[in-house]
């Protein structure tokens, strides 16, 4: 139980992260072409793998769907004490200058120890699950009864593949 905690504090960190990470590359770059797409409702679902790509999305279920993930990252965030958020920007500068260091090698997502050092109390996991969740719940309501199912299913073959990864090869 403790290890599924920890699995999903560190996915919340990481979709922090990512998030903090966004928005400082929007507004260095708030008038590259990609952004200016991705404004329109373009490039942000072309080319996106995983789960979201076999739905199906139509262009207002996509754009319902980005406003939940902004307004979730944003009560994500502030859960977090100054200190913590500090924490998590060294974090994210560390993995910047890992990514400009080795060029075209993959930096993984998660902080794993570093992470664990933003002492999470109980109080703050709990209101990050429920954040989630009910982030969760208002995805699920935008998408059609053909889209959930197809989602359910996605998420239940994405699950058996971590199963596989964590096993031993014997």
């Amino acid at each position: 139980m403790k290890l599924k905690s920890l699995s999903f504090i560190a996915g919340a960190i990481a979709l922090t992260l990512t998030t903090t990470s966004l928005a400082v590359k929007a507004q260095a770059f708030s008038h590259s072409p990609l952004l200016v797409a991705q404004a329109e409702g373009q490039g942000r679902w072309q080319g996106k793998k995983g789960p979201w790509a076999e739905l199906g999305l139509t262009d207002a279920q996509k754009s319902q769907i980005e406003q939940i993930q902004r307004n979730t990252r944003t009560q994500i965030e502030n859960v977090f004490t100054p200190e913590q958020k500090a924490k998590i920007k060294a974090a994210m500068e560390a993995r910047r200058a890992e990514r400009q260091a080795n060029p075209g090698q993959r930096v993984g997502r998660r902080g794993g120890k570093k992470f664990a050092d933003l002492n999470l109390t109980e109080a703050q996991k709990t209101q990050i699950r429920q954040i989630r969740e009910s982030s969760k719940q208002q995805i699920e309501a935008v998408l059609t009864p053909e889209q959930k199912t197809k989602l359910q299913q996605l998420r239940q073959e994405g699950k058996e593949r971590r199963q596989q990864r964590r096993q031993p090869n014997t």
